[in-house]
C-alpha cells in the first residue's frame, strides 16, 4: 500500500540513489513455484512466490516484477481465465523511468586538475547532458527554508557560478527531509540561475550508482565528489576557483505490465457489463524510496504489501470460475507501480482494454494479509448509496461473518482512487498496518491466509451480486466526493519547524512526458479559489517550470503562506494561467 503518499507526499531520500537496484542477473531467470509450492496450496502458495527473495522486492520494471507477472498470468491461466490485456496479451504494458545510463565523456576539471570518474566523481542520474565553466562558489549546505529570515542559503549568490554543496543536513538524523535532498537542492540551485553544481559527499559513504535514478532531469550538469577529493575542491571554491565540468548522461525507460485477464459473463446480453477485482503485485525492491528501513540495503519482499492482496485477487478467480459463471464479466488486474503513485492503475483508466462506460464498480484488496480478530476495514461504502447494504448481506451470508469497519472515503493510498477519480464505485479492503509494514520483515511466514480466505469470501459474495442477471443483481446509485481534508502531496516533508505553504491540490502521480495533472483540487481550498479543475495540467508554477511532481514539489516549497503565486496550465489544448494565494498546510 502506498500509505499516505497519495494525499502527503513522495518520500524524496537522500539515500535513494544506488538503493533500488535489483538482485537478480541481468538474464532474468524465475523461481520454480514448484521448488516449494507442493508443500502447501490455496493464497499462501501464491504469497510464498511472490515473497521469494529471488524476485528481488518486485520493484516496478525489474527483472523480478517480470517473473511476478508472469507468475500471475500464469495462474490466471491455469484457473480458466482469458487474456484481457493489450492485442490479446496477458498484459496492458507502458513505460516507465528506468534509470541513467553513463556515456563516455564525463569530465570534472578543478582549477586545472583532473578529477578522475568513477574514483573520485561521478555524474548524478539526474543531471543534464550538458557542459559548465565557470567560477565556483562555496554553499555550504545549502538548506532552504522559504519564508525564514535568516535563511542563509537565499542570500548565497550563485547565479551564473558553479555551486558547490555539501550533502544533507547536519541538523537532523537519518534522512533529513526535503530540503536535506541532493535532488532538491540542486533544483533550486538551477532555478536560481547556477551553471552547474557540485555535491560533496561525507565521509564513508561511496559514490552512488545512477542506473535506478527515476526523478526528473534537470536543466544543468549535477556532479557528486567522494569525501576524499573533496578538501581541494572545498578549497577552491571559497577562493573562486574555476571549473569545468560535462555530464554524459542520458535517461533510460523500461516496459512495466500489468496483468489483465477476464472472466466472460454467461449472459449475452450482460456480458460486455463488467466488473474490476484488482491488486497491486508490485514493491519496494530493495527499499530506499518508501522504506521505513532506509539505514541499509535489502530485499523488501511486501509479503501482506501486497502479495496478500494478489493471492486474495486470485483467491476470488478461483471461487467465481468453480461456478457458477456470473451473467456479468468479471475483469481481473493486478497493477504494478502503485508504490510509486498508482502508475498501473492510472495509467489503465487513462488507456483501459475494455470500455469505462461498462464498468459497474472497482473492488480492491491491498494489505489483506495480517487479519487479527476476525476484522477487515471496508473503505469506499460512501462511492455509491448501496454498498453498506451489500456488504452486510454479504457478511451475513459467510462461512464465519466479519466485524466490518467501514470509511465512505473513495480516495486513499491504493488502486481504487484511480477508479474513483474517474466516476467509478470503488471498495477498499484491508486489514490493518503493522510493526513490519514497508520493512524487510514482511514476509509470508507472518501471513494470516485463513484471513485472505475470509477476505476474499467476502469480496466474492460482493461480486456476486454485483454480477447476478436475475433479480438478485443490483444497480449502484454513484456518489461523487470531494477530495478528503487533506494537505497536498506536496506538502508533507516540512522543515522540521512544521511549516509549509497549502494549495489543496491532488495530484496525479503518473509519469508523463511533461508536467503534473491534477486528479483533483479540494473544495474551498487555494487551488479552487483560483481556478484549477481536475485534468488540468501545471507546466509552469511562479515561473518555474514543472517537469514532474518533483518539480511541483520544489517550487511549492520555495514559496511561503501568504504568497501570490501564478500557476499555468495546460487545459483542452490550451495554456491557461490563473493566480492563487498559498494558504498555510494544516
Amino acid at each position: 500500500m502506498m500509505y499516505s503518499r497519495f494525499y502527503s507526499a513522495i518520500a524524496l531520500a537522500a539515500t535513494a540513489f544506488g538503493t533500488t537496484a535489483s538482485v537478480l542477473s541481468a538474464v532474468q531467470i524465475c523461481p520454480d513455484p514448484a521448488s516449494f509450492q507442493p508443500r502447501m496450496s490455496g493464497p499462501l502458495a501464491d504469497v510464498r512466490y511472490l515473497a521469494d527473495d529471488r524476485l528481488g522486492g518486485r520493484e516496478v520494471g525489474s527483472a523480478g516484477e517480470r517473473c511476478a507477472a508472469d507468475y500471475i498470468a500464469a495462474r490466471f491461466a491455469a484457473l480458466g481465465l482469458e487474456p484481457a490485456g493489450q492485442d490479446g496479451t496477458w498484459f496492458h504494458t507502458f513505460p516507465v523511468p528506468g534509470g541513467a545510463d553513463l556515456g563516455p565523456d564525463n569530465r570534472l576539471a578543478i582549477s586545472g586538475n583532473e578529477y578522475v570518474m568513477g574514483r573520485d566523481w561521478i555524474p548524478l542520474g539526474f543531471s543534464a547532458r550538458a557542459s559548465a565553466e565557470g567560477e565556483l562558489v562555496y554553499a555550504g549546505y545549502m538548506l532552504s527554508s522559504p519564508g525564514t529570515p535568516a535563511d542563509r542559503s537565499a542570500h548565497i549568490e550563485i547565479a551564473g557560478k558553479i555551486a558547490v554543496i555539501e550533502w544533507g543536513d547536519p541538523t537532523v538524523s537519518g534522512r533529513g527531509g526535503l530540503r536535506a535532498d541532493a535532488h532538491f537542492k540542486a533544483t533550486v540551485a538551477a532555478g536560481r540561475d547556477a551553471l552547474a553544481v557540485l555535491v560533496i559527499l561525507p565521509e564513508g559513504m561511496v559514490l552512488p550508482q545512477i542506473s535506478a535514478e527515476r526523478r526528473s532531469v534537470l536543466s544543468v550538469p549535477i556532479g557528486v565528489v567522494t569525501a576524499d577529493a573533496a578538501g581541494a575542491l572545498r578549497e577552491q571554491a571559497e577562493a573562486g576557483g574555476r571549473a569545468h565540468i560535462f555530464t554524459d548522461v542520458a535517461p533510460t525507460e523500461v516496459a512495466a505490465r500489468n496483468v489483465v485477464a477476464v472472466l466472460p459473463g454467461s449472459d449475452p446480453d450482460l456480458a460486455e457489463e463488467y466488473v474490476v477485482i484488482g491488486a497491486h503485485y508490485d514493491h519496494l525492491g530493495m527499499g530506499g524510496e518508501g522504506s521505513l528501513a532506509p539505514e541499509g540495503r535489502a530485499v523488501h519482499n511486501g509479503a501482506d504489501d501486497n502479495a496478500s492482496g494478489t493471492a486474495g485477487m486470485l483467491d476470488i478467480a478461483r471461487r467465481l470460475a468453480s461456478g457458477p459463471r456470473p451473467a456479468r464479466s468479471v475483469v481481473f488486474m493486478a497493477f504494478t507501480g502503485e508504490e510509486k503513485g498508482l502508475w498501473g492503475s492510472a495509467r489503465w483508466v487513462e488507456s483501459p482494454t475494455r470500455p469505462l462506460e461498462r464498468l459497474i464498480a472497482m473492488l480492491n484488496l491491498d494489505m489483506v494479509g495480517r487479519m487479527s480478530n476476525d476484522a477487515v476495514s471496508v473503505f469506499g461504502v460512501g462511492t455509491a448509496s448501496e454498498w453498506d447494504q451489500i456488504l452486510g448481506d454479504g457478511n451475513s451470508r459467510m462461512s464465519r461473518p466479519l466485524s466490518i469497519a467501514t470509511s465512505p472515503d473513495g480516495y486513499g493510498p491504493s488502486d481504487h482512487a484511480s477508479f474513483f477519480a474517474v466516476g467509478i464505485p470503488v471498495l477498499h479492503f484491508f486489514t490493518n498496518t503493522h510493526a513490519e509494514y514497508h520493512r524487510p520483515e514482511d514476509d509470508w511466514e507472518l501471513i494470516n491466509e485463513e484471513g485472505i480466505e475470509l477476505v476474499s469470501e467476502l469480496a466474492t459474495a460482493v461480486t456476486r451480486r454485483l454480477t447476478a442477471g436475475d433479480a438478485a443483481s443490483v444497480a449502484l446509485t454513484r456518489i461523487t466526493q470531494e477530495p478528503p481534508a487533506a494537505p497536498d502531496a506536496t506538502t508533507s516533508e516540512a522543515p522540521s519547524r512544521g511549516y509549509g505553504p497549502y494549495l489543496g491540490t491532488i495530484p496525479d502521480m503518473t509519469p508523463r512526458e511533461f508536467g503534473l495533472r491534477l486528479t483533483g483540487v479540494r473544495e474551498g481550498s487555494p487551488a479552487d479559489e483560483a481556478g484549477l479543475r481536475a485534468g488540468d495540467v501545471v507546466v509552469m508554477f511562479d515561473g518555474k517550470e514543472v517537469a514532474d511532481i518533483y518539480a511541483y514539489t520544489y517550487a511549492l516549497r520555495e514559496r511561503a503562506p501568504g504568497d501570490a503565486v501564478e500557476i499555468v496550465v495546460e487545459r483542452d489544448g490550451e495554456r491557461v494561467t490563473v493566480r492563487a494565494v498559498l494558504g498555510e498546510s494544516r
